[in-house]
């Protein structure tokens, strides 16, 4: 065998080994981009299912719960293009499906929640930032169109508003019945702040006046309690204003 063939069989050896290792590089990128994009795609179903079953009911309206099942049946369709035998999540999408088409008849079966904790709000808090983070992705890869984001992005703030309301309204009367008007005054002077603050003063204007009436009732129990204690009727006192203007003269002439 001539150098000139062996040469040519060594290089097409090196050319075959270099094919098949980037065809199984291609093959393991492939894999990996699958599974990062199944992760993705079911972490953005569970967010959006989470949303939507866990938002107190006085927070959640038919158009939101909408909007929750819209991002859930596009990741789930997405989904199950990756795994097509999956029968849970197609029954799943199959649901969605008809309560989507029902609008503003969508069933919302959220209970309401009293908000009267600071980890109750903050579980609250992060439900609505879990949201946030939704609409503006979604903005973001075009599943939403920029106007409708904004909107919902401003109904977000308006609940963060109601939920603050909210927490501060049950914590002064919890504080009230608990006979801690001092605590209870705290709170809504909070709410009245956090209100006041709000670049829509006039959208929370009953709020406000609700939060100060209830204000100005702490802060009358308080007053009241803190006034001094009227004197005590001790036999000792009820015998020196018993004594005349005489009796004094003489005991300090004795003395």
């Amino acid at each position: 065998m001539s150098p000139i063939v062996i040469t040519a069989l060594i290089i097409a050896g090196i050319v075959l080994l270099f094919i098949i290792g980037y065809a199984n590089h291609m093959v393991e990128n492939n894999k990996l981009e699958k599974a990062r994009l199944r992760a993705d795609l079911t972490d953005r179903v569970r967010r959006s299912r989470d949303v939507s079953e866990s938002m107190p009911g006085q927070l959640m309206s038919p158009a939101l719960k909408v909007l929750l099942s819209r991002f859930e049946l596009q990741f789930g369709e997405r989904l199950l293009q990756l795994d097509k035998q999956n029968a849970n999540l197609k029954n799943r999408l199959d649901e969605l499906r008809e309560m989507i088409a029902k609008g503003d008849d969508i069933p919302v079966r959220n209970p309401p929640q009293l908000i009267a904790t600071e980890a109750k709000a903050k579980d609250i808090r992060f439900l609505l930032e879990n949201l946030h983070g939704q609409i503006t992705r979604a903005a973001q890869d075009h599943v939403l169109q920029a106007a409708e984001a904004k909107r919902w992005l401003g109904e977000i703030r308006h609940m963060l508003v109601q939920l603050h309301f909210e927490f501060f309204s049950n914590l002064g009367q919890q504080s009230m019945q608990q006979n801690q008007p001092g605590q209870a005054r705290l709170a809504y002077e909070r709410g009245v702040q956090y209100l006041r603050k709000q670049p829509e003063p006039a959208r929370y204007k009953a709020q406000l006046q609700q939060l100060e009436q209830l204000l100005a009732r702490a802060n009358a129990v308080v007053l009241e309690k803190t006034k001094p204690a009227p004197e005590e009727h001790t036999e000792l006192a009820e015998g020196i204003k018993s004594l005349g203007e005489d009796d004094w003269k003489k005991k300090n002439i004795y003395d």
